[in-house]
């Protein structure tokens, strides 16, 4: 009994005894954790920001590479529909009997109801430009076309920022934070409403940023952009070409109409029927070359738009990559210094 006794009344001074320890403890957590709150922010160097914004750059670079391999590949298959396409769909029906009568017909109503100088030319070749575009051009770009092109491209270009640029951080020990604020303070997109690289590469998804559709509208926009092949100054001038000779043979056709009627009766007759078979049998006969030629002048004219098309750098399919490249290098030239949150 006596040693049950004692046993118990020692239990309430252990208890206050241990109240205090534990009392101690919270108190150093909290000393800690008030410590790690109030520790101040990593000082970046300025050399170092030198080497970050250079290393940046260095990304930009790759990235854009990247990109003008992908959108040389891509136009390179483009045109090889575009070819094919105009081969077997728009110089079969350009070249064959009646589309050739048609187009004689369409030469004499424009010829009656035009004004001004030589109004059949210019009409016939403005409607042969719309048939290339409905024949050949929205086919191939159901499959693509450079302003799908483009936009890949830019936004292949993006996505390789968007991959590399965390690393230059780590390679540099810069705490997020820091970083981010940089990246905020490199502008993007200039055009309003504007974009920093920063809100670039955090849109999710990226069609969603205002700034970043107003760009690629603007591309696709600009004058002879590219959705306007069909005005192209080489394929405007082939379809010149052609309607001029279109009208040419009808002069020929028409002079030979005005002396059947002459003549009258079935010696006239005669006469329109000879010159019509004349007509089809001499286009048949030069129906070889001039698909040759035809396919020799539109291919001509493609080769010279390609290459605008891959060198331009504001209506070209690398205008979006030059449009932000060039803008975050300017970025890149302003000095940065970290200020910190208060």
């Amino acid at each position: 009994m006596s040693t049950g006794s004692l046993s118990v009344s020692h239990q309430p001074h252990r208890a206050r005894w241990r109240i205090p320890i534990l009392r101690g403890l919270f108190a150093a957590c909290l000393a800690v954790l008030a410590g790690c709150a109030s520790a101040p922010a990593v000082q970046v160097s300025a050399s170092t920001w030198q080497q970050v914004d250079r290393d940046i750059a260095a990304v930009s670079r790759t990235a854009a590479q990247h990109a003008r391999e992908h959108a040389l590949l891509s136009m390179e298959q483009w045109m090889d529909l575009v070819y094919r396409q105009t081969d077997d769909a728009f110089i079969p029906w350009f070249s064959s009997y009646w589309t050739q009568q048609w187009l004689s017909m369409k030469v004499s109503w424009y010829s009656l109801s035009g004004a001004g100088e030589n109004p059949a030319v210019s009409r016939l070749a403005l409607y042969l430009q719309e048939q290339y575009q409905e024949r050949v051009l929205e086919p191939v770009a159901e499959t693509d076309d450079p302003q799908q092109i483009m936009a890949r491209s830019t936004w292949l270009y993006i996505q390789q920022l968007d991959e590399q640029l965390p690393r230059v951080a780590q390679r540099h020990a810069v705490p997020r934070e820091q970083f981010d604020q940089r990246l905020q303070a490199i502008p993007a997109i200039t055009q309003a409403p504007g974009a920093s690289l920063y809100e670039l590469l955090h849109a999710k998804p990226l069609a969603k940023l205002p700034a970043y559709r107003a760009l690629l509208e603007d591309i696709r926009n600009t004058p002879r952009g590219l959705g306007d092949w069909s005005a192209d100054p080489g394929i405007s001038a082939v379809a010149q070409q052609a309607s001029e000779r279109l009208v040419n043979e009808f002069a020929t056709s028409g002079a030979a109409s005005a002396v059947s009627a002459l003549v009258g009766g079935p010696a006239g007759a005669t006469i329109s029927l000879g010159t019509a078979l004349f007509t089809a049998l001499s286009r048949e006969d030069r129906r070889p070359a001039s698909e040759a030629q035809l396919r020799k002048s539109l291919n001509a004219a493609f080769d010279e738009e390609w290459l605008e098309l891959m060198r331009s750098n504001e209506r070209g399919v690398l205008a979006g990559v030059h449009r932000l490249s060039g803008q975050i290098d300017s970025g890149l030239r302003v000095p940065f210094r970290y200020q910190a949150a208060h």
